[in-house]
C-alpha cells in the first residue's frame, strides 16, 4: 500500500480546519499544514491534532500551495483547501486508490454547503477537482485565485465516487466580500500576463456567466440560494473587468 501526504494551506483557517483534519484520520500518512501566519487558533489547533505544521509567506494561491507540494514527505499527494472535507464515500474509495494506484491523477466531485444547505445545481455541482495525484507528475497552475492541478501531457486520470465536502460561505454578505476580494486577484493576475478587457466584457461577459449558471445549468433547482449564488458569481465577473479596466487605465498614467 502506497504512502499518501495530505497537504493544506491555512491563514485563519480555526473555524475549518479541525474538520478538514479530522476527516484524512485513517486516510493520509502524514497531514502537512503550510500556514502563513495565521494570528487565530488555527496553528494550535493543527498541533493539537497532529499535524505537520509549517509557516511560509503567502505570495498566492498557486505559489503556496506549490511550495506545500514540494515539502510534502510522499510522492503520491491529496491536496485540501482548509474549508473541504472527505466524505465517508470518498474517504474509501481513497483507501482502495492506495492499495492499488492504476491511475497518475484522480478527479473527485466537489459538493458546495452555502449558508448552511447543500447546492446541486448553479455551476457549482459537480464541480470536479483533480486533488488526488503523483507530485512528480502534477502542479498547481491556472490563474489566481482559481487555481487548477494541471498534470503533464499524456498522464491518465479517472473519477473517484463520493464528493469532497466544500464549506464555501456561511453568509450571503460573507460570500460578497470574498467575490470583490477574488475579482481583485484575478484581475490583477490578468494584468499581470497583459490580458485586456473591453467595454462589452462588463456587460456581456456578467450576463452570460449568469444565464449558463441559472438557467443551464440549473440554478433555479436551488431556489433562493440559487438566485444568489448565479448573481453574485456574475458580479463578481463584472468587478474582475472593471478592476482590469481601472488598472488598463493607470498604465496611461
Amino acid at each position: 500500500m502506497i504512502k499518501l501526504s495530505a497537504v493544506i494551506i491555512t491563514y485563519n483557517e480555526e473555524r475549518n480546519i479541525g474538520r478538514c483534519l479530522d476527516s484524512l484520520s485513517g486516510v493520509a500518512d502524514e497531514v502537512l499544514v503550510v500556514d502563513s501566519f495565521s494570528t487565530d487558533q488555527t496553528a494550535a489547533i493543527c498541533r493539537e491534532k497532529g499535524a505537520r505544521f509549517l509557516q511560509h509567506a503567502f505570495e498566492g494561491h498557486i505559489e503556496q500551495k506549490n511550495f506545500a507540494l514540494e515539502q510534502a514527505c510522499y510522492t503520491w499527494v491529496l491536496s485540501l483547501d482548509a474549508d473541504e472535507a472527505l466524505s465517508d464515500p470518498l474517504r474509501e474509495s481513497i483507501r482502495t486508490v492506495k492499495a492499488g494506484w492504476r491511475f497518475d491523477g484522480y478527479r473527485m466531485n466537489r459538493r458546495t454547503n452555502y449558508c448552511g444547505q447543500w447546492i446541486n445545481h448553479s455551476g457549482w455541482y459537480p464541480d470536479r477537482k483533480l486533488r488526488l495525484f503523483d507530485r512528480r507528475l502534477g502542479r498547481w497552475g491556472g490563474t489566481n485565485p482559481h487555481d487548477r492541478v494541471e498534470m503533464q501531457p499524456g498522464c491518465s486520470t479517472a473519477l473517484l465516487a463520493g464528493d469532497l465536502l466544500h464549506y464555501s460561505y456561511y453568509s450571503v454578505d460573507e460570500h460578497y466580500s470574498r467575490a470583490r476580494k477574488y475579482a481583485g486577484i484575478a484581475a490583477r493576475a490578468m494584468h499581470s500576463k497583459g490580458k485586456k478587457a473591453f467595454w462589452w466584457n462588463l456587460f456581456l461577459n456578467p450576463l452570460a456567466k449568469f444565464v449558463r449558471n441559472y438557467a443551464f445549468r440549473r440554478g433555479f433547482l436551488d431556489g433562493q440560494a440559487g438566485w444568489t449564488i448565479c448573481r453574485i458569481t456574475a458580479l463578481e465577473t463584472y468587478w474582475k473587468y472593471r478592476a482590469l479596466r481601472q488598472l488598463e487605465a493607470s498604465d496611461n498614467f
